[in-house]
């Protein structure tokens, strides 16, 4: 399925494990039709998915599954980062063969050297696969604006960027005003700035996975000029969760699933080591939470 603006919602999807931590594959196909049912405009495979706690042969496992499932009804994006160049030209060229329909990748992190190796990254993969490439700008590894245009003469299939590097709203703001007519802008961070990153030029959000509906809905007002009606479901909806899931290391990934795990959509909500402990005040927080909204 060809993708070129990566506009709308395109959930992260989480990974579901059983109780021994194996990847429950009932689960995912069941957590896909969710999205999809909920009108999403896409699907991504990325750091919300616990992706870098997956061996190789997992990472295959769940892409060739999420793209079996969605069988062509909407794109699947696939994060290919790595710590190392030939690493992430690797896994794009395999994320290809799986049926991926994009690619999203940051650059690399761990030993970072200089813009010219992150334009050799892109130009390399995007030399490898025919797929549309989403730059991540995160906080480790941040791409800037000028950054961004440099690598869209070097990476002609690169389509959209996902800013997440903080504060990403006035990030936003720079980005949109500098590469407009050259890439989609697009938020990520749980989606928790939606509603001023589309007001400052974004044109699609990469939440969770866990609220597909609330996010469409929300979305949905934004393009048909109902800001308020936007501002009240998100609010309502959507906040409260995000800033629960905020409160410690990488309790999202506890939130999210336990959420999914009520509606009945996932059999657990088991996080991969390592991650964060939840004290019993905390889950006392999400049981309350999640009693008033689901």
């Amino acid at each position: 399925m060809p993708m070129t603006d990566f506009q709308g919602i395109i959930p992260i999807l989480v990974t579901p494990f059983d109780a021994q931590g194996r990847i429950d594959t009932d689960s995912l196909q069941s957590l896909v039709e969710f999205n999809i049912a909920a009108g999403v405009h896409g699907l991504g495979i990325a750091l919300g998915s616990e992706i870098f706690k997956l061996t190789g042969d997992e990472r295959d496992l769940v892409l060739k599954l999420v793209v079996d499932t969605v069988k062509g009804r909407v794109p699947v994006v696939m994060n290919s980062s790595a710590p190392g160049t030939d690493i992430a030209v690797a896994q794009a060229r395999r994320a290809e063969e799986l049926g991926a329909d994009g690619l999203m990748i940051y650059p690399v992190s761990f030993m970072p050297t200089g813009p010219e190796a992150v334009l050799d990254l892109f130009e390399r993969i995007d030399a490898a696969t025919t797929l549309p490439i989403i730059l991540q700008d995160v906080p480790q590894a941040p791409i800037g604006a000028e950054m961004a245009r440099r690598i869209v003469l070097h990476a002609h299939r690169t389509a959209a960027i996902k800013v997440e590097t903080l504060p990403t709203v006035p990030q936003v703001l720079r980005m949109a005003d500098k590469v407009a007519g050259q890439l989609t802008v697009i938020g990520g961070a749980g989606g928790s700035y939606m509603i001023e990153e589309f007001c400052r030029g974004a044109r699609g959000t990469m939440p969770f996975c866990s609220q597909p509906e609330d996010f469409v809905a929300v979305w949905d007002d934004l393009t048909s000029d109902r800001a308020g009606a936007a501002r009240e479901r998100f609010d309502s909806r959507i906040m409260a969760i995000n800033r629960l899931a905020a409160q410690d290391g990488d309790l999202f990934y506890h939130v999210h699933k336990q959420i999914l795990q009520r509606r009945g959509v996932i059999a657990t909500a088991f996080v991969r080591s390592p991650t964060c402990g939840i004290d019993g005040i905390t889950q006392l927080e999400i049981d309350a939470l999640l009693e008033q909204l689901f």
